[in-house]
């Protein structure tokens, strides 16, 4: 692994740890990552393979990422504070980051370190052509994760947004009701 993986992969786990403390929901929230994911695409996401079983591959693996990224991100607290939304991710939504993001890491470090021919082995069994097939899958899982987990922290955050707003506006107008004595 190179000084950028290293930095990249890093950079991708420091940001959920980031959310251990609660903090508003706000734009960077979502551009903090989601520039981090776009970097390594464009680093590293050359083409897609197609050939044998690499869309399988390419799909299991990005399915996972979306699974993680769900999951973390139902496993993010979200709530109001005055005028904000507050975000903070949870123990659970951490271990899932950290789960995704390790998972790719560990995969690289032991390819590096003597799991090539083990990787090449069940390649060729499993009809998987190319090594780019790897790396595309591993990309797309990241980028998958990230993107859902943002999502559906976004569609949350909408959610508890729009209950907390007719809260809002019955109190600054508050319903009369008529007295009715007989």
């Amino acid at each position: 692994m190179t000084t950028t993986d290293w930095l990249t992969d890093i950079a991708l786990v420091l940001v959920v740890f980031r959310q251990l403390r609660e903090g508003r929901l706000d734009l960077k929230t979502f551009l903090i990552p989601l520039g981090i994911v776009a970097f390594v695409a464009h680093s590293y996401l050359h083409s897609i393979p197609t050939a044998g079983n690499d869309l399988v591959l390419i799909g299991a693996l990005t399915a996972a990422g979306a699974a993680l990224g769900v999951a973390g991100g139902l496993y993010t607290r979200i709530r109001v504070s005055g005028e904000h939304l507050l975000i903070k991710a949870g123990f659970v939504s951490a271990a899932l980051w950290v789960l995704g993001m390790g998972a790719r890491m560990g995969f690289q470090v032991w390819v590096d370190h003597g799991g090539a021919p083990h990787v090449a082995q069940f390649s060729i069994a499993h009809q998987i052509t190319t090594d780019q097939a790897w790396v595309a899958a591993f990309v797309l899982m990241a980028l998958t994760e990230v993107v859902t987990r943002l999502a559906t922290i976004f569609i949350r955050g909408r959610m508890v947004a729009a209950r907390r707003q007719p809260v809002a506006a019955t109190e600054m107008h508050p319903v009369r009701t008529l007295d009715r004595t007989v």
